[in-house]
Order: structure tokens, then sequence, then C-alpha cells
């Protein structure tokens, strides 16, 4: 590991270099998740440069969940796991929370859900079914004035179509938005009369659709959801903003 990093020359930025070619080495998997990573002792000479600037790196890297520094064992590659991913996510979505963002979401959901949905009638098992009759089951009986309990369900509906897929990256992908519906509907989306016996309409045209198999249609349902959900957000939105 003596060659693993070479000298830095430009002392402009230094510590900024030696992150940038620590994290480098991770993303190569030169450094796999749960490596030791070199004593601050070696990284000094690897890079030639002095311990304060190094230390800096170390300390930002940290910060950004790459490296695990463990006092009196040394440094680890991070296992950086799907979790951390849609923990981010999350993050940004909660600093950037407003009407617009509201609408962009609307907007992806429309894009990917209808394919989520069609893959989703595709790849469902026994188990899977029962498991979505079940969540259509507790939004019905669901109490109409526990509005966070009736969100956290029509959540659990999205997230489990989506689980359905069997695909990674969609998971990552759609699970921070799901996250995001109760406070969607908590700002501006809750009491809406009559709008759970729609929505149970239209899980239970989807409900049907995985049951059958029937991919087309439960895109073409799944589609007609998103649309309703989008045009209501922006009939409220403009009653919102005129008050």
């Amino acid at each position: 590991m003596t060659n693993l990093f070479a000298p830095i020359k430009d002392s402009q930025t230094l510590s900024q270099k030696i992150e940038r070619k620590i994290e480098q080495a991770i993303r190569d998997k030169k450094l796999p998740a749960g490596s030791k990573l070199p004593t601050e002792h070696e990284l000094c000479k690897m890079f030639a440069v002095s311990r304060t600037a190094l230390r800096e790196a170390l300390r930002r890297l940290s910060a950004r969940g790459l490296i695990d520094i463990k006092k009196g064992s040394g440094m680890y590659v991070s296992d950086y796991n799907i979790k951390d991913a849609i923990s981010s996510l999350l993050l940004y979505y909660d600093l950037k929370f407003d009407h617009n963002l509201i609408l962009h979401i609307n907007q992806a959901r429309l894009m990917f859900e209808p394919e989520i949905a069609k893959l989703a009638a595709t790849n469902r098992s026994k188990q899977n079914l029962k498991d979505i009759r079940k969540i259509i089951d507790d939004l019905i009986k669901c109490d109409g004035d526990h509005i966070q309990a009736e969100a956290d369900i029509i959540n659990a509906f999205h997230a489990k179509i989506t689980e359905i897929t069997c695909n990674s990256f969609v998971i990552i992908t759609m699970e921070p938005i799901f996250s995001l519906i109760p406070r969607m509907r908590n700002f501006i989306y809750a009491n809406v009369e009559g709008e759970r016996d729609i929505r149970v309409k239209f899980y239970e045209r989807i409900y049907k659709a995985l049951l059958n198999s029937e991919g087309d249609i439960a895109h073409k349902a799944m589609s007609e959801l998103i649309e309703h959900t989008n045009e209501t957000y922006i009939q409220k939105l403009q009653k919102y903003n005129m008050e």
C-alpha cells in the first residue's frame, strides 16, 4: 500500500486535493468498503504533506460519511449503503421543500410510477398481493380524522408497489419521494372532501391489475391516479396563493 498515493506538490487547497485523491481511491475500489486506511503518519509520507492538511481532509471525508475514524483502532472506509443514499436525498428535499418542489415531485411521479406499476404487475407474488390488499383495507378502515395515519398508509401503498419491482435503483430513487407524502398532504392536501374514496377506487383498480398480471391496465390506473393527484395539488396551490 506504500504506492497507493503520490506526493502532492501544489500547496494550494492542499486538504481538498488530499480529500479528492482518497475519495477517488474509494470510488475506484482501491480502498474497498471496510478496508483500513494507512495511518496518519503513513499518509503524510505518501502525500508529502503536513499532518494539519491531512487531518482537515480526513475530517471532511468523515463528515461526508466516506470514512469512519475509530479512536484507538484507525480509519476505515465506510460501508455506504442504500440508507445513506436515501438519507442524503431526504436532507436535500427537506431543505428545498416548498410549493415548487411539490409540483416537481408530482411531475416526476407521473413519469416513473406508471412504469413501476406495470413492472410490478409482472413481478408480483402471492405475498405481495396480500400485503397490498391489507394496505388498501387499512386505508378504508382508517379514521378520517387521523390525517397522519392516512398519509402513512398511502406512503406504504406506493412504496410496496415500488418494492415489488425488485429494482434497487428504482427503490432508492422513489423512497425519499414517498417519504414526503405525509408532509405534502399535511402541507396542502389534508381534508380534501371525498379524496380518500377516490384514492381507494384507484388503488382497487391497481390491485386488480396486479392480481391479473395486467401491466398496461396497472400503468393506466397509476397514471390517472397521479394526474388526479397533481390536478388536486394545483387547485389547492392556486387557492392557497389567493388567500
